[in-house]
């Protein structure tokens, strides 16, 4: 993978591991930062060597603290509205990799930090993750998905209230609400456990493991019906060599060996 000026990047056991390394600007997303995320999820669905993903920020204070105020306050309503259409776009590469991506939020993710977290398929926040979508202090609404995931994650009530207020909560609060799926006291815990999930889920298999990210974006989305795309997606797996394996395992009573065919 090629060098990054605004990310990290770590093979470790097939697992890619990016770093959101801007800590003196505490890790806010800038347009090149963004590009450079699309860059790397277009290589991560394509190449095989990479498994599952993780995400964080550099240091201690910040996974991602925002977007870079410096470029949102030259916006117009032109350039806007492509602005929120590029970070969606993004983020939805991120939403819809059919491989797993997990945040590891470190100190604060807010605004478009809260938004590439919950775009990712599974949160694990330090103990102190602060989250929030602040950009009504700004006279703006999140633009990168946030009002549409924080909704889905948390429901419409704890939803409108937290970006009206521009309020933030702590990763225990963020937890109870079903924005993050573990807390850890430190960033070592966090990761220690986002790489024992992904061992966990790259156990299993790799093909069923995509369609289970399809079926559940598709819950969401207003124009599908999930239910068939659960069917579609069943039928899918029937056909692989992967189904195989595990009916024939199970039966056999062995570890399947699955291969992603």
């Amino acid at each position: 993978m090629a060098d990054f000026k605004n990310i990290l990047t770590d093979m470790k056991g097939g697992v890619l591991h990016l770093t959101v390394n801007r800590e003196d600007k505490m890790n806010a997303l800038n347009f090149e930062t963004l590009e450079e995320l699309r860059s790397i999820f277009d290589e991560v669905s394509d190449n095989k060597e990479i498994k599952a993903v993780i995400i964080t920020g550099s240091g201690e204070k910040a996974f991602v603290a925002g977007a870079d105020i410096s470029e949102i306050a030259s916006l117009n309503e032109v350039n806007a509205r492509k602005f929120s259409e590029n970070g969606q776009e993004i983020f939805s590469m991120i939403e819809n990799c059919h491989k797993p991506v997990i945040a590891v939020t470190n100190g604060y993710t807010l605004g478009g930090g809260c938004e590439l977290a919950m775009a990712c398929h599974l949160r694990i926040a330090t103990a102190n993750a602060k989250f929030g979508q602040p950009e009504v202090n700004l006279g703006i609404i999140p633009g990168y998905g946030g009002t549409q995931r924080l909704t889905i994650l948390i429901g419409r009530g704890k939803a409108n209230e937290l970006m009206m207020t521009g309020d933030m909560i702590d990763a225990e609060e963020a937890k109870t609400l079903g924005l993050v799926n573990y807390v850890l006291p430190t960033k070592e815990e966090a990761l220690a456990k986002a790489e024992e999930l992904i061992a966990k889920i790259l156990s299993k298999a790799p093909l069923a493991i995509g369609m289970i990210i399809d079926c559940v974006n598709s819950a969401y989305l207003p124009d599908e019906n999930g239910f068939q795309t659960e069917a579609n997606s069943f039928a899918r797996c029937v056909k692989s060599g992967d189904y195989k394996e595990g009916t024939s395992a199970f039966l056999a009573k062995r570890q399947p060996h699955f291969k992603g065919e």
